[in-house]
């Protein structure tokens, strides 16, 4: 019998805990991809229940809620991996993220990502809620002010008066691309009202580490994570959250930028 202080007893609990919570994510679904490695990569699939799920999932400063709509923002901003959007746009619904939010954080990435990784994630997504026996009721925003007016009002409220410089900036080299970030990504996409402000900065700053070299991008919208009312820690939580899924270079660069948004703020993180 292992020594309860023993290596082998931890490693034990530790994997233990992790299928606790990855059931408790997937059902008999994630034990299933662990097992599908056992004839080629059996410490793979430990590596996935140890570290990912008994290490990540399970630390304190974010629910499940959110760290799959992290994830889900993560892996939509990467691109080409359906199986593990199906697999965590799954575990979303089953921790009680709601399909409409779902749809929201990925139409909120358009901005950022592009109409391509959008519509193939909307793609996966719509799969998934079938497989659920899920009908959404598409939402459609209703709101006949101007645009641009909205737009910065937006702006102003998640990135404040720095917000409005930056498209400022723009406007001796190319006025229509400043007023389009104005108008689309403000006015149109960040006045959504079906995903919270926070959660729509949660899905922000995880698929802005996980694309990568976006550091000048990634600092506003921590600002504007901060903003809207997340915590230092918490910010640091949904970097931490992404190293899954892409890996701890992407999520050093992005802990050094949110290091030096937090220092200009005198910030600190309670370790």
């Amino acid at each position: 019998m292992n020594e309860p202080d023993s290596p082998s007893a931890r490693t034990d609990t530790r994997y233990e805990r992790g299928l606790a919570i990855l059931g408790e994510m997937s059902g008999a679904r994630g034990a299933a991809i662990v097992d599908a490695l056992a004839d080629i990569a059996p410490d793979l699939g430990r590596f996935v229940v140890e570290w990912a799920y008994a290490d990540i999932f399970d630390r304190p400063g974010l629910d499940l809620q959110e760290r799959e709509l992290a994830t889900v923002g993560a892996l939509a901003a990467l691109g080409d991996t359906a199986s593990q959007l199906t697999f965590h746009i799954d575990a979303a619904l089953r921790v009680g993220v709601t399909p409409v939010e779902i749809v929201e954080a990925l139409v909120h990435l358009v901005p950022f990502m592009g109409f391509p990784r959008v519509l193939n994630a909307i793609r996966v997504a719509r799969a998934v809620f079938a497989d659920h026996g899920v009908t959404v009721d598409p939402v459609v925003m209703d709101d006949d002010r101007d645009r641009y007016e909205r737009g910065a009002e937006n702006l102003v409220r998640i990135d404040g008066q720095h917000g409005l410089d930056v498209v400022d900036s723009l406007k001796d080299i190319s006025p229509d691309l400043a007023r389009y970030i104005v108008e689309f990504s403000f006015g149109d996409i960040y006045h959504r009202p079906w995903l919270s402000p926070q959660r729509k900065q949660l899905v922000t700053v995880a698929a802005l580490t996980a694309f990568g070299d976006t550091a000048p991008q990634l600092a506003v919208h921590i600002g504007a994570a901060l903003n809207v009312g997340l915590s230092p820690a918490q910010v640091v939580e949904t970097l931490t959250q992404v190293t899954a899924y892409a890996g701890f270079p992407r999520v050093l660069n992005a802990i050094r930028t949110a290091r030096e948004v937090f220092e200009k703020r005198n910030l600190s993180v309670e370790p």
